[in-house]
């Protein structure tokens, strides 16, 4: 890496890193390129103009592709067979149901987002939206409202809580860094985060709704088509079931800050509650509360598990390669010129930690190191600067590794392939999204600021 860096000045690597994305919107969106393909050779020619060695820039998109699918594929496997199992047993749509009486078919969408903000709490992202998915496809196909106005509450609710609220690993890392009170941290969290997630969810989503065309055939969305004729299970097992992995986090995350080190019960519920372990809990459990509950056979119930996944081939493959851009563009020295360039900015340590952690966040498209970054970067300069609680610092860098979400960037992919949109389409509603998340969470807790 420290060769890389030195064969190409900052200016040059961000030069060509803004080049690399350009060329990808361009090569996908105007020339109709496929996306994976689009994302290899964008990603060889990006370590090559940096001055990698060769041998080097193939091995770091190898990298990448393998750290992003190890979790990404087991999770998107293991939730897209629970949300199988809902949608076949008709649980996703009895807690459609329940929710379109409670809040109506006006207000659904707010729904979602509390929903979301919940459940993400003590599960990753990907994992928040693979368990959710299915039900967001189930309301706006009973109601008749745009996937958009009701799947963009729903990530903007995970992602608020992804990039803010501990016990999620960047948020802690930053907490550590900046030595901020994790009980304060999580209540300033829910203050700035509640009205940022409604701005960039139910808000906007009523906005751009009625201007995103969507195919009418989603292929996914199929997948997760209920059975009208069947009777639907009950509320209270469908919510058990499809929470139990967040259960099982939780209690991992409880017993991370109640138990000592070498607890044994501390060390069994970090394994279970693990959100590969959870999630094969959850679907194991699914097999019987909505399979064999439901009169399902085992065929039956293997034939739902076999077919879900032929849908998300194409989904984790394009999923791996952004990772693999993303680790090129981190190892080609781009993160750090980036790094360089914020830190002779001066600027109060709130605005400095949001525009260190937002530019690392578009250069590298990855949240997580971003906020872990620019918190190791800001920590220092924030001690020689006294005065600003270190819990509005932590949600401050947390804002700026959300902001505008675009190609290089995993989490693009997955919203652009399950929604089903064009890169300009998902451009205009999950990366404005994000933005919007970055920039309202920067406003509200500059305000909070202010009261303290």
């Amino acid at each position: 890496m420290t060769g890389a860096v030195a064969a190409a000045p900052n200016t040059a690597l961000l030069l060509y890193a803004l080049l690399a994305v350009v060329a990808l919107i361009v090569l996908i969106a105007k020339f109709r390129l496929h996306p994976f393909v689009v994302l290899i050779a964008v990603s060889l020619a990006m370590g090559v103009a940096a001055g990698m060695p060769l041998p080097t820039i193939v091995k770091a998109f190898q990298d990448g592709v393998g750290t992003s699918l190890g979790f990404i594929a087991v999770v998107v496997g293991l939730g897209t067979m629970l949300g199988k199992m809902m949608a076949e047993s008709g649980g996703a749509a009895r807690i459609a149901q329940t929710l379109i009486g409670v809040f109506g078919e006006k207000h659904v969408h707010w729904a979602i987002m509390f929903v979301a903000f919940i459940v993400g709490i003590p599960v990753f992202f990907q994992v928040g939206f693979v368990l959710l998915i299915p039900l967001v496809f189930t309301i706006a196909r009973q109601t008749g409202t745009s996937l958009i106005k009701i799947g963009l509450p729903l990530v903007a609710g995970l992602s608020v809580v992804h990039g803010m609220v501990p016990p999620h690993p960047a948020a802690m890392l930053a907490v550590a860094a900046f030595k901020a009170d994790v009980g304060r941290t999580i209540l300033y969290a829910l203050i700035v985060g509640l009205p940022t997630a409604a701005l960039a969810g139910p808000i906007y989503a009523t906005w751009i709704a009625p201007r995103i065309h969507l195919p009418a055939d989603n292929p996914l969305a199929e997948q997760f088509r209920t059975d009208e004729t069947r009777t639907l299970p009950g509320f209270g097992i469908t919510m058990f079931t499809v929470l139990l992995p967040v259960l099982l986090m939780l209690m991992a995350s409880t017993a991370e800050v109640t138990l000592v080190a070498e607890s044994p019960l501390r060390h069994a519920l970090a394994f279970i509650g693990n959100p590969v372990v959870s999630l094969l809990v959850a679907l194991l459990f699914s097999f019987w509360s909505l399979g064999h509950a439901q009169r399902f056979t085992r065929d039956q119930v293997l034939k739902f598990t076999n077919d879900c996944l032929g849908p998300t081939a194409t989904i984790l493959l394009v999923i791996g390669a952004g990772g693999g851009f993303n680790r090129v563009l981190i190892e080609s020295g781009v993160g750090k010129a980036i790094a360089d360039v914020a830190i002779t900015a001066h600027a109060s340590p709130i605005l400095l930690a949001w525009t260190v952690a937002a530019l690392i966040r578009v250069a590298t498209g990855s949240a997580t190191v971003a906020m872990t970054t620019a918190a190791g970067i800001v920590a220092p300069i924030a001690v020689l600067t006294p005065g600003t609680p270190p819990e509005l610092l932590v949600l401050a860098t947390g804002a700026g590794s959300l902001v505008l979400s675009h190609v290089n960037d995993s989490g693009f992919w997955l919203i652009k392939e399950f929604f089903n949109m064009s890169v300009p389409q998902t451009l205009r509603t999950w990366t404005v999204a994000e933005t919007i998340v970055g920039v309202a969470g920067l406003a509200f807790t500059v305000l909070l600021g202010t009261v303290l």
